[in-house]
């Protein structure tokens, strides 16, 4: 077959000048005669037939010399024409693989010279392509339609395909299977014509090679996993990339479950044994082997003891990169362990199970090897690294003096206390010791650190719990002297308001009287409220309302450059807390955010429920687990320091400027939270804002506490008339409060008997047998209190009713009646109307 570079009409490669080429010279030759008869004919013709005919042939021979100077183009064009193709077939040749260029009807346009070789090898007596070369293959055929298919497409395509043994197809080896990889890319002219070339290689050497290479990884990959040790390798975030059959059969892990990256490092190794595994210090660039004595863990549950070289490599930039591990079974018996191995075997499992850090220094202070307890101390206790930068910055210099006094005196010194680098600021007590050893290398010193992070927090939780609750006394016996003041000036304040009308010059100066007074309780119960000796009327309500409520006052405290956003829990929970006191809880907190928050900012009050599995993971050991009802009220203000929330809760203390605040506004809610049964925890970062978590117990309603509290609704009524009659005794100490409730009772048509102790209470009641309707009394009194006077009331059998008044809470003294609770309880202060009105409730209530 001819060697021609272009098939059917295109030209040849080489071999002279071709047809085309010739036509320049004739073109030439034509016109030339031409213009020499126009000449002759001239020269000969006179008249009009010669002008026409003239014209003729002038016209005639312009288009002769047009096609003349587009011939003689044309001759210098094609004579370039040999060298580029030349060129192209090199071009072509040198890509190596067999070419052809086929058209839109898969004709034949061009071919390489290796693409010729092939089609005179396969035995076709003619130039076919790509197309027609393997019609007798049923399964190649297919592959050649797909990419002729996506030529058409304008896609290009790839195929490989195998020609069995004995195939006289183009590129088949007669002697052996041979593989072909055919690919196809569609080309465009810019005259709109399109042609796809083929080109075809023979991939069989590449494919024994890559044969032969996995036969030989599937030799090592049997040779190891019928090892008769174990081989593991770990990825940085714990996945088990490989895994032996040797070492899966002695931990009874089913081979091919380790296939598919469920497999983690924890299903090998316990937990403590993990992060010493996992623990080495990074050297970028470089492998480091370690060695472990520790145990493996099967899937029955089983321990077994091993000896894990670990080998880790970290790249440049000290990112680990998968770790390679030998394990040897230290079973007695197995890997031919012996009797010093075994016992080095137990040494290292006691060490590691020590509930007590230890770790090995070397001579410059860097980490050689830990335990399971120093490594949980804190993540950076590992191998290779410096033992000052385990600890916090402010703990670094004693250590440093420590070590460096124990290598010049030997003197190990008292324990020391240091914080623990790590997110849970872990806190212990390090001990160090000196050892000689044998070698040239120096001593050793060996660090022992016991975990004191839970006895530091049962410290700071009593020394806080002590100190709030010596505040908390101070606060309460100053409010209860108070409230006996505001209750003296409250009670004549009505009596006098009773004496003068409003139109009287006097009646404004005393209502001024009575509504500073008030003011001044509302701060006494601020201060009982904080030592939580207040007295709460709960009820069972839906947070969701409360807020709803609340919602316009809390807009109108905030101010308009702060946004308010409300979002209730869907089907929330309800609580029992007293209406008032949670909506001075939520009110402080607001204020303390608006002033936060100087240039505007966002308040935002959320409630959802809280179920027993959450209740877990909020303060372990502060709150225990149940069923409770969150509210969160979250700032983006100003935040607070770690110092400055060490002391919200402390009454009077404040950061806001002198006269712009009480500071018993967080004392407060401190104090409600607690005594309602909650508890509040507060998170707060400088310049991120501030939030205040407040969970309440959720409120699930028994069937007794229903029938009670329907008993309740059905017999309470409004009583607007607070006169009546009777014989009252009033047991009160404070001559004042005695005094106004004496005055009080009598000019609403009571007859009052007065004591100014329990034990002259005791007289009244034996000179006035049977005549006293009603006892009422203060609870906190010299001698004999309100509570004994009610238990020897009813030893001697006087059954009649008590109302007790006090600056405490109800619950304060309850625990004294020893389950005495046929009594009323009147808070103090209290107003003439309150007074009044507790009194005809207790009377009308009387058996």
């Amino acid at each position: 077959m001819s060697d021609a570079g272009l098939a059917q009409t295109a030209p040849q490669s080489s071999g002279g000048v071709s047809q085309r080429q010739g036509r320049p010279v004739l073109a030439i030759v034509l016109a030339v005669l031409l213009a020499g008869l126009v000449g002759v004919i001239g020269l000969r013709l006179h008249g009009q037939w010669a002008t026409a005919l003239l014209v003729i042939l002038g016209i005639a021979a312009f288009v002769g010399l047009l096609t003349m100077f587009g011939a003689l183009a044309g001759f210098v064009h094609f004579g370039r024409l040999p060298k580029q193709m030349a060129f192209f077939d090199g071009l072509m040749d040198a890509v190596g693989d067999a070419c052809v260029v086929t058209d839109a009807r898969g004709r034949v346009i061009y071919t390489n010279h290796a693409y010729r070789e092939m089609i005179d090898g396969s035995g076709a007596t003619r130039l076919i392509g790509v197309e027609n070369l393997y019609t007798g293959y049923p399964d190649v055929s297919d592959r050649i339609y797909r990419l002729a298919q996506s030529a058409r497409d304008g896609n290009q395509a790839v195929e490989e395909f195998r020609l069995n043994e004995g195939s006289t197809a183009a590129g088949a080896r007669s002697d052996r299977p041979s593989w072909l990889r055919v690919s196809v890319s569609p080309v465009s002219t810019p005259l709109g014509q399109t042609f796809t070339l083929w080109k075809v290689r023979d991939i069989t050497t590449d494919r024994s090679r890559q044969e032969s290479a996995f036969t030989n990884l599937q030799y090592i990959i049997n040779y190891l996993d019928h090892a008769p040790a174990g081989f593991f390798s770990t990825t940085a975030s714990g996945e088990i990339a490989y895994l032996n059959a040797t070492l899966a059969d002695w931990l009874e892990i089913d081979l091919p479950q380790t296939t598919d990256g469920s497999l983690k490092i924890d299903d090998l190794l316990p937990a403590d044994s993990k992060k010493l595994l996992m623990g080495i210090a990074p050297k970028p660039g470089k492998a480091q082997t370690e060695v472990f004595d520790m145990d493996l863990k099967t899937r029955s549950g089983e321990t077994i003891p091993a000896r894990i070289m670990h080998r880790v490599d970290y790249d440049y930039t000290g990112v680990l990169q998968p770790s390679r591990s030998l394990v040897l079974d230290m079973r007695a018996g197995q890997s031919g362990t012996e009797g010093g191995e075994a016992a080095q075997m137990e040494l290292a499992r006691l060490i590691n199970s020590a509930p007590i850090g230890i770790a090995q220094i070397n001579r410059n202070g860097v980490i050689e090897n830990v335990n399971v307890a120093f490594a949980e101390l804190s993540p950076a206790a590992i191998r290779g690294v410096s033992i000052t930068d385990v600890v916090q910055d402010d703990h670094r210099e004693g250590v440093e003096k420590r070590l460096a006094a124990l290598y010049e005196s030997g003197e190990a010194g008292e324990p020391l206390d240091v914080a623990f680098v790590g997110e849970e600021k872990n806190t212990g007590q390090m001990f160090f010791s000196r050892t000689e050893r044998s070698d040239e290398a120096g001593p050793e010193i060996t660090i022992f650190a016991a975990d004191t992070t839970k006895h530091k927090s049962l410290e700071d939780q009593l020394g806080q719990s002590q100190k709030m609750q010596a505040v908390g006394q101070l606060a309460g016996g100053v409010a209860h002297d108070f409230n006996n003041v505001l209750t003296a000036i409250i009670g004549f304040s009505d009596l006098l308001l009773a004496k003068h009308r409003p139109t009287d010059p006097a009646f404004a100066d005393i209502m001024n009287i009575k509504q500073n007074a008030n003011r001044a309780a509302n701060l006494v119960r601020q201060l009982l409220a904080f030592s939580r000796r207040q007295t709460l009327r709960p009820e069972v309500l839906s947070l969701t309302d409360v807020l709803s409520d609340l919602g316009n006052l809390l807009g109108r405290l905030l101010g308009e450059k702060i946004e308010l956003k409300v979002v209730h829990g869907r089907d929330l929970g309800l609580v029992k807390v007293d209406v008032n006191q949670f909506e001075q809880v939520v009110i402080n907190l607001a204020v303390n955010a608006r002033d936060a928050m100087p240039d505007g900012g966002s308040l935002s009050v959320r409630t959802t429920n809280v179920d027993e599995a959450e209740s877990r993971t909020v303060k372990p050991g502060l709150m225990p687990e149940g069923q409770y009802v969150l509210c969160e009220v979250s700032d983006t203000g100003t935040g607070m320091s770690p110092e400055v929330m060490d002391k919200i809760y402390e009454p009077f203390f404040s950061t806001k400027e002198v006269g712009k605040g009480t500071g018993l506004g967080l004392s407060t809610v401190y104090g409600i939270i607690k005594q309602t049964g909650g508890f509040v925890f507060c998170d707060s970062a400088m310049g991120k804002g501030t939030t205040f978590l407040i969970y309440l117990p959720r409120y699930i309603e028994t069937k007794e506490e229903a029938d009670e509290n329907k008993q309740v609704e059905e017999e309470q009524e409004t009583r607007a008339d607070h006169t009546g009659h009777g014989t009252i005794l009033l047991v009160e100490d404070e001559d004042a409060v005695r005094s106004f409730a004496s005055r009080a009772l009598a000019s609403r048509g009571y007859t009052v008997l007065e004591a100014d102790s329990g034990e002259m209470a005791l007289e009244l009641t034996a000179e006035h047998d049977g005549e006293i309707d009603l006892v009422l009394s203060d609870v906190v009194m010299p001698e004999m209190d309100g509570p004994t006077l009610l238990k020897e009331l009813r030893s001697r059998g006087i059954g009649t009713k008590v109302v007790f008044i006090s600056g405490y809470a109800e619950d304060a003294f309850e625990k004294n009646l020893e389950g005495q609770e046929d009594f009323a309880f009147l808070p103090k202060p209290f107003s003439l109307k309150q007074l009044a009105g507790a009194v005809k409730n207790a009377m009308s209530s009387r058996s």
